[in-house]
Formats: C-alpha cells, sequence, structure tokens
C-alpha cells in the first residue's frame, strides 16, 4: 500500500474518464467519501469504455481536482485486472446498499429503489438480503455478482450515500473461454464474501 500512496501518479491526466467519478452533486460529501471507501477492493469497479474490470484498486479524492474521486487500478497487480468484460453483460439493477443508520440500524443494509428512487420499506440487513438474492438467482442457474461503475455512488434527499447496484452476468462474455468466465465469477465472489462478513460492523 506504502508503494500505491508513494508512486507518482497524474490524476488530472487520468486517461479514463471512466475512473474519474464526479462527487459535484452530493451535498454530504465527507459521509459520501466514508461510505464509499467500505467498498474499496470488495466492490469490483467497471469501466466501459475499455471493458475492464478492477478487483485491486485504491480511492483518492485530490484536493486540486474539485469534488471528484479517482479509482486507481493497482499498478503492481495486473492480473487483478480483468479484460473483455463487455457492456452488454452489465446490468442495472434496482437494488442499492445503504448506511443503516439511515433507517437507525447498525452496519450495512440492502434495499431496492423504486422507479421513483425512494427506498423500499422492505430493505433488510446486508447480509440477509444478500443470501436471499443469490439462493434465487442459484434456483435460476445464475450467479449474483454485484459490481459498481461510475455514477453509482449516489445519495438520499442529499443526506445519505448510497450505492447503486449494478450486476455483470459471465454467460454473456462471448470473447473468453469458460475457464476465464468461472476465474472472473471465483474473482467477484471471493470480494463480495468479504463485505458480507464485515457487513454487520461496516459505518460511516
Amino acid at each position: 500500500m506504502d508503494g500505491m500512496e508513494h508512486q507518482a501518479v497524474d490524476l488530472r491526466a487520468a486517461q479514463n474518464q471512466d475512473l474519474v467519478w464526479d462527487l459535484a452533486s452530493l451535498a454530504r460529501r465527507e459521509m459520501a467519501e466514508r461510505f464509499i471507501r467500505l467498498f474499496e477492493n470488495r466492490l469490483c469497479v467497471y469501466s466501459e469504455s475499455v471493458e475492464q474490470l478492477y478487483t485491486n484498486y485504491s480511492l483518492h479524492f485530490p484536493s486540486d481536482l474539485g469534488r471528484k474521486m479517482v479509482v486507481l487500478p493497482n499498478a503492481y497487480a495486473f492480473h487483478d485486472t480483468l479484460h473483455k468484460i463487455e457492456a452488454v453483460a452489465v446490468r442495472k439493477t434496482d437494488l442499492c446498499v445503504v448506511p443503516g443508520s439511515l433507517l437507525q440500524r447498525k452496519g450495512l443494509l440492502l434495499g431496492r429503489l423504486t422507479v421513483d428512487g425512494v427506498l423500499s420499506p422492505k430493505t433488510l440487513p446486508f447480509k440477509q438480503a444478500l443470501a436471499q438474492i443469490i439462493t434465487n438467482q442459484k434456483k435460476l442457474g445464475d450467479a449474483f455478482l454485484p459490481i459498481m461503475m461510475k455514477g453509482d455512488l449516489r445519495e438520499f434527499d442529499q443526506r445519505m450515500p448510497y450505492i447503486h447496484l449494478h450486476r455483470l452476468q459471465v454467460q454473456k462474455l462471448t470473447r473468453i473461454s469458460a475457464f476465464e468466465r468461472d476465474d472472473i465469477q471465483s474473482s467477484i465472489t471471493r470480494k463480495l464474501l468479504e463485505l458480507y462478513r464485515l457487513s454487520d460492523g461496516l459505518a460511516c
């Protein structure tokens, strides 16, 4: 990590704009920063423009760039950048992860957004909701592989941050082998399990 912090990187000249997230619309930026850091290296980040998925990265909030966040892939772990991740395999969901404090609870919560962007009253603790979703997807012969991309850090009523989730459907990745698809699924699942284990104690 020390090498990552001190490497010479010109964040202003970031080539991949998918990795530069504009946070100007967020009223409580400091809380949003603390919240998104809970997911650092626990949810993979997708870049559509280069068809890459980053499983090992750090988050930066450089003051000279204003209200922006930069996702910086680990330059020393190039095997942790997954390639040929086609946009057709990435779907929006109506799922979001919110701080438990939003509903006077502990840890993380997982809920659904209505078409009006309102949080469903059926929001559950992250572990409970994730277990249900994974079980339901298995019955359909599918895997639930949540990821983030630019624009997924949002805010309720300018007071509480949340993460909108996308998901990757590996069976729709047509330019890679079955072995590579299995490897990608395993990589995302390992990260997700870590988030699952820690979710009850995470707070911003």
